[in-house]
């Protein structure tokens, strides 16, 4: 089991007598809550093409999300306080959603290996994400460090690493006051809280590349795409397309997969989520919106 870190990262939770120190001490206070929004989701008269063009999407109403960064003062969230303009449609049995938000330069390299001292070095640079999440089990919180147990169905796309496969990773989330193998641990309001994140059942589409034995350039690929995948980890097809200092960035996936480690989204039904956006960054470096109650038709 890991050591216990003593920092704050609710996703959307508002404590304004918390905060965490960073690694040099320094206190960085939870940011303000932000209010729950119900999103209708319309039927589509056709199913979009997910291609990161975004022009089928124009007859479809949209929602301005506001988002904020998770914690205050945050020198490593680059994205801030934004909007992200998000459309969601249903056609048959697929659930399709169409994102937009700013970003100045299209950041797709992943942790690339770069020559330093006579030798290849690991950097820490890291590609643009933009992650949807929704609740499959449990007490929902907009809260990660909540006083309840959970699960959420995540999915994640990242600028370098699934978007060359026109994929999101289809991960889970479990939240929970008693402790897991692997989790990660954190100090919160209510006690210890362990975070599980996983990738769902599959083989993976992308894998770390190794260092060239040998100089070849200044700088070598960090990752490499290793092949289709299967399973349900590529459940969610993705792709996005940065354009005029915008990603424009589309979702695809059955409503239901028939897989175990997956949200099921009801026709005529409604699911609570959440989106979260980064920039060149990872972990709680993101900017998040509030609870998403989508209300599907």
């Amino acid at each position: 089991m890991k050591s216990v870190i003593p920092v704050w990262i609710p996703a959307v939770l508002f404590l304004p007598s918390l905060a965490w120190a960073d690694a040099t001490g320094t206190p960085m206070n939870v940011a303000p809550m932000l209010p729950a929004t119900d999103i209708p989701v319309v039927l589509l008269e056709r199913a979009p093409v997910i291609d990161g063009d975004l022009g089928e999407w124009s007859s479809v109403p949209a929602h301005t999300i506001p988002v904020t960064p998770t914690l205050e003062k945050d020198e490593q969230n680059r994205v801030g306080t934004g909007d992200v303009v998000l459309r969601v449609g249903v056609h048959g049995d697929r659930f399709h959603m169409a994102l937009r938000w700013p970003d100045e330069t299209p950041d797709e390299k992943f942790r690339p290996w770069r020559w330093r001292n006579d030798k290849y070095q690991r950097t820490e640079v890291r590609d643009d994400q933009f992650v949807v999440r929704f609740h499959m089990s449990g007490d929902y919180d907009s809260c990660m460090l909540s006083k309840t147990n959970y699960q959420v169905d995540v999915w994640r796309w990242s600028a370098g690493r699934s978007n060359p496969a026109g994929l999101a990773e289809d991960q889970m989330h479990i939240i929970s006051l008693d402790p897991m193998e692997e989790a990660a641990e954190f100090l919160g309001p209510y006690g210890t809280t362990y975070l599980l994140k996983r990738n769902d059942d599959g083989e993976p589409f992308y894998k770390n590349a190794k260092a060239p034995a040998v100089k070849k350039g200044d700088e070598e690929p960090g990752i490499v795409q290793s092949g289709p995948g299967s399973g349900s980890l590529v459940d969610v097809t993705a792709k996005g397309v940065w354009k005029e200092g915008y990603w424009n960035l589309e979702f695809s996936r059955l409503l239901n997969t028939g897989h175990g480690d997956d949200a099921v989204l009801v026709r005529g039904g409604r699911i609570s989520g959440a989106i979260g956006v980064f920039n060149r960054a990872g972990n709680e470096h993101k900017s998040v919106s509030g609870t998403l109650n989508f209300l599907i038709p």
